[in-house]
């Protein structure tokens, strides 16, 4: 007589911690978010409120080849409009800082970088991403929101009805921390991509985010 199969539902788990190498927690099978609970440097949230309080447009993406871990990624260019508010180098040196760690934690070749200054939610009901991981850092503004493991039917993402009602259940990245989030196309991760939205945005706010995607 054969035993009785049973299909056990892995224990998933999100992860926190004051230094960078808490991000490394994304590589561990039951983990689909890892953030690293930083503080930026005044001269960097400095830089950001100054250009949120310009009231202009800023929507650029790169996709960058990375030819090794040590490689200073190419960002000439990105958010040039903006070189001249004190505190751009520090932005643009955090931002080769990050690629370069993402790069090497991932052994990532070729990584699309976005940056962007929303006035409203890109992604206003909680989803999951169809990408392996990304990285998002708010550099102004409010942080992403997720929700732990079981607050939401995976079925019934995308309808409003099904969202979560009780404010205690919904989390948020801090402004300035980085986080690390597995998508539906990390390999052993299928149906277990980390439920995130965009936070809400009263008419007045304003963010200033970057995300980097590995693409290859």
């Amino acid at each position: 007589m054969l035993a009785p199969t049973f299909n056990i539902k892995p224990m998933i788990f999100q992860v926190q911690g004051e230094t960078p190498q808490a991000l490394a927690r994304i590589l561990d099978d039951d983990v689909n978010l890892a953030i690293w609970q930083r503080q930026l440097p005044v001269h960097i949230a400095d830089f950001g409120r100054l250009l949120l309080s310009l009231n202009e447009p800023l929507a650029e993406s790169l996709s960058l080849e990375i030819a090794n871990e040590d490689s200073e990624p190419n960002l000439y260019g990105l958010a040039s409009g903006f070189r001249d508010l004190e505190g751009y180098e520090g932005f643009i040196a955090d931002v080769s800082w990050l690629v370069r760690a993402f790069a090497c934690l991932l052994g990532a070749k070729r990584i699309g970088v976005r940056v962007r200054v929303l006035d409203k939610a890109m992604c206003p009901r909680f989803h999951v991403d169809h990408v392996p991981v990304r990285l998002i850092t708010t550099y102004a503004g409010g942080g992403s929101q997720w929700l732990k493991e079981g607050a939401m039917d995976r079925r019934r993402l995308s309808l409003p009805a099904a969202e979560p009602t009780d404010d205690s259940l919904i989390q948020q990245i801090g402004s300035g921390a980085v986080a690390l989030l597995k998508g539906e196309k990390w390999h052993g991760n299928e149906g277990f991509g980390l439920i995130h939205r965009s936070p809400p945005l009263k008419p007045d706010e304003r963010r200033l985010i970057l995300t980097l995607d590995w693409l290859s």
